[in-house]
């Protein structure tokens, strides 16, 4: 992984949030993650799609719906990066990561 493709990536406030979210957590539905983040469901796919692009997060459909977790060969570095990102700002997505956990837990929600 090239580290300017990698920041690049990271450039964007939904796609650092979606990922700093992916990190801390392991796995993300896309339904989920539209919930935390407040958006709709074609806009997070889209920023997730990029950051699959890059190679940063791979996919798995299961019914209907998609989960999203790191990607197994991000190299270590990477992964260093997102792991201390996320656990040094959680200021930054704290009210993300909370309503993230409510709609994983939550006997409502879409996946």
């Amino acid at each position: 992984m090239n580290p300017c493709t990698f920041f690049k990536c990271l450039a964007d406030d939904t796609r650092l949030k979606s990922l700093l979210l992916i990190g801390k957590t392991g796995e993300v539905c896309v339904c989920d993650l539209m919930e935390a983040l407040g958006l709709d469901q074609p806009k997070t796919s889209r920023h997730l799609a990029q950051l699959r692009k890059c190679g940063i997060l791979v996919d798995e459909r299961r019914g209907k719906w998609v989960f999203y977790k790191l990607h197994p060969e991000l190299p270590k570095w990477a992964k260093d990066v997102i792991f201390n990102a996320a656990e040094q700002n959680e200021t930054y997505f704290g009210s993300a990561l909370k309503k993230l956990v409510a709609s994983q837990s939550s006997t409502l929600t879409c996946c």
